[in-house]
């Protein structure tokens, strides 16, 4: 067993033995920026774009559509980013988060942004390498999150070093032009894509590409406040931004298609960070407006050389996070086979326990757009004098199903690794209850019958939420020590990325319904393992979704800024 097995245990034992250092405060006044700070680099401001009609939340869930694929373009690239990482307004409501009293102050302000954050503290690095296809010359951009602008690097073409570091790499043309043979993808163990085409699959696509987004996270902005906790917190936060690209980029007839495993050193002398700084834990490939395949030599030699000039005057390092990159960044490029992750799949819902059949889900029709940037976590407004109804239930359940496969190469698209379950306390028409989602047949299964409010609040750690007043709060589960056991400490990374874009999808089902949502870390996780009966089979109750409606007509404050 590797070192994440470890870490796994302490972090479901945590709300009974706390991980080291027990005693930590965080130093809020020397606390880092929510942005990585390039001064002097030459910045690109990045053009509007409009959400075409019918791009809903609704078919960005659902399945892949019939028809050619659209390609991206520097006005598509900028939407999905803006919507999904960028500023979009300020929030100050009145609600039961700690840091209320800070709010109405500029420097500590609330931004809203379409992605959903651990903490709020938002640790993902964008960084854009672009090809010789792209609208700039070509290089290696950071997204300014603040400016919504891309601030230049390195100038130069640097994609093949980028997919020798994935494992692919686009063949030299043939001699003839007149008879151009088909490109020599190499065999994908991810499998293939939507299309059912080898060259549509996670190395295809990759192959064919000269324009990648590279998702880094610097620890530090998320650890200075979750210590050693922080690993697992981030790890999800790159769940939840993949999630929006993909549900973004599918309403409106484009791909994203994450990968996970690839060299993560040399990516990251390209980018010229350290990985016990800041781990590099995705790459997408973009299929682009014009882009021809075509040969790059890697750049070996390239290296950003500016640096982010960090704020905190002291920056900590903790022995679980290093520790952890360290493991998962180990054999990092060897690409599970097709099908590897079979033994670790989700266990089905016993069909002998009692069945509760739920309605169809709703018709999910508001805009990919308005439903993101309407998402916020509710924070103690929720009102169990107004029931949830049954079909908001069926949709958010549906919804987290459909955030459960992934794609690319993470092989969850083919093999699910997640189960859910929930406790219903204040649902219309379903009797207050803890049940287990079969998905296969959109059903509810009884595990234990009763109200669940007293069970839930009692082992909830914090004060911003009252669980008891919920109408139904889901937990994802996932049985992270046979995915470890599969595919390595690596697994951890696609473990928890799955259970984040599973909490993304149901944050914006729930917005495009108009009802209430929060997402929360901070439970005992042993117990709601004793109350599900999952000793047996082996899973992990990794975050808790809450659902309800709040209370009518709060004390609120929006001021959009884009």
């Amino acid at each position: 067993m590797g070192y994440a097995h470890d870490y796994a245990a302490a972090i479901m034992r945590r709300g009974r033995v706390p991980m080291p250092p027990a005693d930590f405060v965080p130093n809020w006044a020397d606390g880092p920026r929510k942005t990585k700070f390039y001064p002097g680099a030459d910045t690109v401001p990045l053009p509007g774009h409009t959400v075409p009609p019918g791009a809903t939340v609704g078919r960005g869930l659902g399945p892949a559509h019939d028809g050619p694929e659209r390609a991206f373009d520097l006005h598509t690239l900028s939407g999905m980013l803006r919507d999904s990482y960028g500023l979009t307004g300020r929030r100050l409501g009145v609600q039961a988060n700690t840091d209320l009293d800070a709010l109405p102050f500029h420097p500590l302000a609330n931004w809203s942004r379409g992605t959903a954050s651990g903490g709020g503290l938002y640790p993902v690095s964008i960084y854009w390498v672009s090809g010789p296809s792209g609208p700039l010359p070509p290089g290696v951009h950071y997204y300014a999150t603040r400016h919504h602008a891309m601030q230049r690097l390195l100038t130069g073409d640097v994609s093949g070093e980028v997919r020798e570091a994935l494992g692919v790499a686009v063949p030299a043309a043939p001699e003839d032009p007149a008879a151009p043979t088909a490109p020599d993808v190499p065999e994908d163990p991810a499998g293939p894509g939507a299309s059912g085409d080898p060259e549509d699959s996670a190395a295809g696509r990759a192959a064919g590409a000269d324009q990648f987004l590279v998702l880094g996270i610097k620890y530090w902005q998320n650890a200075f406040k979750y210590n050693s906790f922080s690993f697992h917190a981030v790890t999800m936060d790159v769940g939840t931004v993949v999630q929006t690209w993909r549900i973004w980029a599918r309403a409106q007839g484009l791909r994203v298609e994450p990968l996970m495993w690839f060299d993560e050193r040399r990516l990251a002398r390209l980018l010229g960070i350290r990985t016990e700084e800041e781990g590099v834990f995705a790459v997408v490939p973009l299929r682009w407006q014009g882009a021809e395949p075509r040969p790059a030599p890697p750049a070996g030699t390239a290296a950003v050389r500016r640096r982010d000039v960090e704020r905190s005057r002291t920056v900590l390092t903790f022995d679980a996070v290093t520790g952890m990159q360290r493991a998962t960044e180990e054999h990092a490029a060897r690409r599970p086979a097709a099908g590897a992750l079979a033994p670790a799949a989700a266990p089905v819902p016993d069909p002998r326990l009692p069945a509760v059949p739920l309605p169809a889900p709703l018709p999910l029709d508001a805009d990919v757009r308005t439903a993101l940037r309407n998402r916020r976590s509710s924070f103690g407004r929720f009102d169990a004098g107004r029931p949830l109804s049954a079909g908001h239930l069926a949709s958010c359940l549906a919804a987290a199903t459909a955030g459960a496969s992934l794609g690319g190469d993470t092989g969850t698209g083919t093999t699910p690794v997640a189960g859910l379950y929930a406790f219903v306390g204040h649902t219309e028409g379903i009797p207050p209850g803890t049940y287990a989602y079969d998905a296969a047949a959109h059903t509810l299964r009884l595990v234990k019958a009763g109200p669940p409010g007293t069970f839930l609040q009692k082992n909830y750690f914090l004060a911003n939420y009252n669980l008891e007043q919920t109408g139904a709060v889901l937990v994802p589960t996932v049985r992270t020590r046979a995915v470890l056991d599969t595919v390595g400490d690596r697994g951890y990374r696609v473990v928890n990325a799955v259970v984040g874009a599973i909490s993304q999808s149901v944050y914006t089902a729930a917005s495009a319904l108009g009802v209430g949502c929060g997402v929360a870390l901070g439970f005992d996780n042993v117990s709601y393992t004793e109350e599900l009966g999952l000793e047996r089979t082996g899973e992990a109750p990794l975050l808790i979704m809450m659902l309800g409606n709040e209370r009518p007509a709060p004390a609120d404050f929006r001021h959009e800024i884009a």
